[in-house]
């Protein structure tokens, strides 16, 4: 006849629990990557913005030499034109506020593709850049 001893059976849970912490672990981990490639993304379509931005300039004459001069209209129409190729990306905001420095904002919505329970809405990315224009 055998008897059963106390830890018998033990195995067999400290296994389901390393399994749940493992499957816990990459769940998360997934999450992590995916909201860090999506940082990045939305940082890429910022600067592309302000480069665009940056090239929106107009050349005046200061002291018989030639200046590049940025304008707010011209900074936005330019992002707004590269934020047009990029599907869930938008324009929070695109101006110069020195009139040689294009600053552009732009913001994303990025959904947990597999732990969606922890942030049902989403969670708001920004991103700003900005780019100098010179003329030498």
């Amino acid at each position: 006849m055998t008897r059963w001893r106390r830890d018998d059976g033990s195995a067999l849970v400290l296994t389901l629990g390393y399994a749940a912490l493992t499957i816990a672990l990459i769940l998360v981990c997934a999450d992590a990557t995916s909201l860090y490639l999506a940082r990045k993304r939305t940082d890429a379509a910022a600067d592309a913005a302000a480069l665009a931005g940056a090239e929106g300039y107009s050349v005046v004459i200061v002291d018989r030499r030639p200046v590049a001069r940025l304008s707010d209209v011209g900074v936005r129409t330019r992002a707004e034109q590269v934020i047009a190729a990029h599907d869930s990306v938008r324009l929070v905001a695109a101006r110069t506020p020195d009139g040689t420095t294009a600053r552009v904002t732009v913001a994303t919505t990025w959904h947990a593709p597999l732990l969606t329970l922890f942030a049902p809405g989403g969670v708001v990315i920004e991103s700003t850049a900005s780019a100098r224009t010179a003329i030498n």
